[in-house]
């Protein structure tokens, strides 16, 4: 399934200042009857959005307005827990295009760069002066860049330098899934196929 084409994201971003974070907080067990991959972002954090009425609990950051963005940061450990792919779904259908976090699940992180959404690891010492950033101001903006693989404070021009799968990275960029980039060589393994016969 061909999706959009990732390269740069210039935005604020939401704090989730908690660590081991896992998937059942990201999406409870509960919601994940759906056939289909819409409708998750409903339910993201959906214990730590309402209360047990479905009232929302307003000190949490999802319901704070002064908080919106792009980006999702979180504390370290992103993604632990089981490996539901629906925490990935939930995390886009959010809105979200980016996580940051200092260490993540490896399933959760392959999960996301599967479906379009970037995993950014950073050091500890980087992602304090994110957290720092959006303290001092909310609407404080990021700039992700995929090409050169840079995560920037803005305001600060601090840059951390992120790694990512050179194959996923190539997905990201042209907005492939596996099938699409199967396809994008058709032509490079039918010539190859030419020269064995």
């Amino acid at each position: 399934m061909a999706r959009e084409k990732f390269h740069l994201v210039h935005s604020s971003a939401v704090p989730v200042h908690i660590e081991n974070v896992d998937t059942d907080q990201i999406i409870p067990a509960r919601f994940l009857k759906a056939t289909t991959r819409d409708g998750f972002g409903e339910n993201l954090f959906r214990d730590w959005r309402y209360d047990s009425n479905n009232q929302p609990i307003a000190d949490f950051v999802l319901n704070n307005p002064r908080y919106s963005g792009d980006i999702l940061v979180s504390g370290k450990n992103f993604g632990c827990g089981s490996s539901r792919e629906h925490a990935a779904w939930a995390i886009t259908d959010y809105g979200f295009k980016v996580v940051v976090s200092s260490f993540f699940a490896d399933i959760f992180k392959n999960n996301a760069l599967n479906n379009g959404l970037l995993p950014v690891q950073v050091s500890d010492e980087f992602l304090a002066h994110i957290f720092s950033a959006i303290e001092l101001d909310h609407q404080t903006t990021f700039t992700v860049n995929l090409e050169t693989q840079t995560f920037t404070i803005d305001a600060t021009g601090a840059s951390f330098n992120f790694e990512i799968n050179s194959y996923k990275k190539e997905c990201m960029l042209n907005g492939y899934d596996d099938i699409d980039y199967l396809l994008n060589m058709k032509d490079k393994i039918a010539k190859f196929e030419q020269s064995r016969a």
